[in-house]
């Protein structure tokens, strides 16, 4: 039989109810007991209908157990709706023990659309789109007021990004005047020559370093890893158009989008011929293509080492001139760690020995590529169509929510000083603080049981795990009535009401920012460059400490009502997964002040890399059906690691809990079959459900360190005993491994 579903009127009727209950049973006891007696009997229907409800939410279930008592069962507005949607989400004709992502996802995954403007629909997608729509209330009125420049300044940027009339009045002509005065014109819009008069590669790589395009080279300034109370240089390999090297190895419909877009955003410009432009666009992308095989993958990168570089391509004056942009003067002391050396002398190479007309063509392409989504309607649909097949959708975000997106993602910290006034419960903060607390102690005791560690390495080990930061929520100076630093981070960003003028002046504010903090003490305990209005969280190195965003203080992952099992199994797994950072491939080179030198014994990191390596095998021999194609272990390897501990550790710590607080955490209607500790694994994979299209999962396996959210969910679960244990599994089950991996 169908599950019976609760209708929104049906469902606010019985919280509302359940709401009165409480303030009546407060009422003062003058009341006469007949009065008493209807408010008992009213409190007894009111938990009999809660159970009803749950037992009718349930009957897929052919044999259902015998009804839990009311007292063990939560009945507040939030466990009602936590169990609606969880119930909506489980497929209870799966096995939990052969496909534990099916069991919990698997109903969702039938009901879930994938937007069309997204090529994805899961978790933090759903919590993205709320996000957006309280930046868009922030942006675009006064109903939080607020007197500094700052916030004043991100609502006239999000008021010129609104006003499309304007932008095409504005045109075209702002950002040619750049391409044509400062960098010497782009050749595809210029009479057929192939004549670049004047052409010199690095003044040219210069001009556009001052817009802040990472094309070719980059250079950034970062904490130094051996010494992480100063800035160093960072010099490597810049961005392909395409991302990754591996879209250039065929002809697919991504490159003949990728070469139809320049054909387009050229055509809309000029009244060059048809064939001239075309003859263009093959030379760009032919050089690319040789470009883009000397471009290092994300798992390569993780083995670079800093090295010495040599070639005939000055680089020493490049990165001088770079930091006069922002008036720094380059010490004899400063720091450069170079990286992707191979890629920076063949590259270095291919474009000094290329056709000048060529390597100008190209590098302006790269910068009105980046810049085609600022500009008019025209222009603007050349990327939108390429968009379409490169992230499968088929339609775009509205207006408001890319501008909301372009502030939040520039300005994000004076947007969040709006946003935690309005929109954040500072409860979040405090009983997140609990949870860390007990997940620091779970992990630490994780460290303590590493059997294979020697003595020295895991008493190291464990002082870090100590001595890590936490961030929670965000910066108290973005809440404080003394707006000094706030006013000081954004004096640069004053705007007016040309859109495509304020891109260009963010661009040029943004290559400044980077730059000058080169000579600035390190502030181990700042919040760092992502704001609170992000859902997301962050472990960093180099500072060894984790960032907990007000953004992903929500549900599912977070809620103050919640049974301490949900927000173990959510927001719980996140710290967890963070604090594992710290001792995963890359962030257990780094000691406890956040600098990378070597404090673990040669015995113990041999050992860890024979763990390391069994995550790696496992993770690369998973497909993802949908495209027939495997995980690249070697590139998720840290955040698989992280998973692993992550769910161990918050596991565990909830296990101290419920020891702790004995008989406090109830069961959810409709879900009372579940014990505690299974709904702990429940609530974990509810946030990771995940839709997609071919091309956006393409994508994910290609460029990102994360697997695919299927894969977070079976790969940590198939390493856990104890998941076996609560869910009863078999060794050799589909969720459950025989040889599980284990690193901590």
């Amino acid at each position: 039989m169908a599950r019976a579903k609760l209708t929104e009127m049906d469902r606010e009727a019985s919280i509302n109810a359940r709401s009165r209950l409480v303030v009546t049973e407060e009422r003062p006891k003058s009341y006469n007991r007949w009065l008493l007696l209807v408010v008992l009997l009213l409190l007894a229907t009111a938990i009999t209908l809660g159970i009803l409800y749950g037992l009718e939410k349930s009957k897929t279930n052919p044999s259902p157990p015998p009804p839990t008592p009311s007292d063990d069962l939560c009945l507040t507005p939030f466990c009602v709706k936590a169990a609606d949607y969880i119930l909506d989400s489980i497929d209870e004709t799966a096995e939990p023990c052969e496909d534990f992502y099916q069991f919990a996802c698997g109903s969702w995954l039938k009901s879930a659309r994938i937007p069309e403007e997204t090529g994805v629909q899961n978790t933090f997608n759903q919590l993205d789109q709320q996000l957006d729509l309280n930046v868009i209330d922030l942006l675009s009125s006064t109903t939080v007021p607020d007197t500094t420049a700052a916030v004043a300044h991100a609502r006239e940027l999000y008021a010129s990004c609104m006003n499309e009339t304007k932008i095409e009045l504005d045109g075209v002509e702002d950002v040619l005047t750049i391409v044509n005065n400062e960098f010497g014109g782009w050749p595809i819009l210029q009479p057929p020559s192939r004549n670049v008069p004047g052409f010199d590669l690095t003044e040219l790589l210069l001009k556009l370093r001052k817009y802040d395009n990472g094309i070719i080279f980059s250079i950034a300034t970062a904490t130094n890893q051996e010494n992480s109370s100063a800035y160093d240089i960072e010099l490597g390999q810049g961005t392909l158009g395409l991302q990754e090297k591996e879209y250039y190895d065929n002809d697919t419909a991504i490159t003949a989008a990728y070469r139809q877009f320049m054909i387009d955003l050229a055509s809309a410009l000029t009244n060059n011929s048809a064939a001239a432009i075309k003859t263009d666009v093959n030379e760009i992308f032919a050089l690319e293509k040789i470009i883009s095989q000397y471009h290092w993958s994300a798992s390569e990168q993780r083995l670079r080492d800093n090295e010495t570089i040599r070639t005939t391509f000055n680089f020493t004056d490049y990165v001088r001139q770079s930091y006069l942009l922002a008036n720094v003067t380059l010490l004899d002391t400063d720091v450069i760690s170079v990286s992707e050396v191979a890629y920076l002398v063949n590259v270095s190479s291919i474009l000094q020995a290329a056709p000048a007309h060529t390597v100008q063509n190209y590098l302006v392409w790269r910068f009105m590529m980046n810049r085609a989504n600022n500009m008019p309607s025209r222009i603007r649909n050349t990327r939108i169509q390429f968009d379409r097949v490169f992230k499968g959708t088929s339609a775009e975000p509205t207006r408001a929510v890319i501008c909301s997106n372009y502030v939040n993602d520039n300005m994000g910290f004076a947007v969040s000083r709006l946003y935690v006034k309005k929109y954040f419960d500072d409860n979040a903060r405090t009983q997140s603080k609990d949870i860390i607390k007990n997940i620091r102690a779970s992990m630490t005791k994780m460290l303590e049981d590493a059997s294979w560690m020697d003595a020295d390495s895991k008493a190291k080990a464990v002082d870090k795990a100590a001595a890590i930061y936490e961030n929670i929520g965000y910066p108290d100076y973005i809440a404080s009535d003394n707006t000094t630093q706030l006013e000081k981070m954004y004096a640069e960003y004053i705007f007016d009401t040309s859109y495509i003028k304020n891109v260009l002046l963010m661009q040029q504010v943004k290559a400044r920012e980077d730059f000058r903090t080169l000579h600035e003490a390190v502030d181990h305990r700042a919040w760092g460059d992502l704001p609170p209005t992000v859902v997301n969280a962050f472990y960093e190195p180099s500072t060894n400490a984790i960032s907990f965003p007000a953004g992903i203080l929500q549900m599912p992952f977070f809620n103050k009502d919640a049974p301490k099992y949900l927000n173990y199994g959510g927001i719980g797994m996140v710290v967890g997964h963070e604090i594992t950072h710290g001792f995963d491939d890359d962030g257990r080179q780094y000691d406890k002040n956040g600098n990378r030198v070597p404090w673990w014994s040669n015995t113990t990191i041999t050992q860890f890399n024979e763990r390391k390596q069994c995550i790696i095998d496992q993770y690369s021999n998973y497909t993802v059906a949908q495209i027939h194609k495997n995980l690249n272990g070697d590139q998720t390897q840290g955040e698989n690691i992280a998973d692993n501990g992550g769910i161990k550790s918050s596991f565990f710590a909830y296990q101290n809990w419920a020891k702790e607080n004995p008989n406090v955490d109830k069961r959810l209607p409709g879900l009372s079959k579940y014990s505690q500790e299974q709904m702990f694994f429940i609530g974990f994979a509810h946030g990771w459900c995940a839709k997609f299209t071919d091309a956006y999962a393409l994508n994910r396996v290609l460029t990102d360190v994360h697997s695919i959210p299927q894969f977070r969910v079976l790969g940590p679960l198939s390493n856990f005993a104890e998941f076996d244990r609560v869910f009863k599994c078999t060794p050799g089950q589909g969720n459950s491994r025989v040889k599980k991996c284990s690193v901590w």
